[in-house]
């Protein structure tokens, strides 16, 4: 069975969130960035089931270079695997959810 769970980085809720200076955005200076604590959970689950069924749990992000960083930390967690998409402009959500389904296709998640 070849698990695949999609993460993602949010700011820590923690962390003083300023607007950048295009009023859209938020100012990364300064801005500790996390796996979603609910992504994580996905990860949880499928650890169990690669636990109970078998099978490896592969990890895939889609974003910047600062996205690796929860890769890392999911690689601590005992991932088998872990993907990185790399896009700087943090395309719209049908081109991230295009390239999670060409990377699910190609290990048969």
């Amino acid at each position: 069975m070849n698990i695949l769970v999609g993460i993602s980085q949010v700011p820590d809720t923690t962390t003083k969130i300023a607007i950048g200076a295009d009023g859209k955005s938020i100012d990364p200076k300064g801005v500790k960035f996390i796996l979603n604590p609910y992504d994580e959970f996905a990860l949880e689950e499928g650890l169990r089931l690669k636990e109970k069924h078998g099978g490896s749990v592969t990890v895939v992000t889609v974003g910047g270079d600062t996205a690796k960083e929860v890769l890392r930390t999911a690689l601590a967690l005992q991932v088998d695997k872990a993907i990185f998409i790399k896009d700087d402009n943090r395309g719209d959500a049908f081109g991230v959810a295009k390239n999670i389904a060409d990377v699910a296709k190609e290990i048969n998640a």
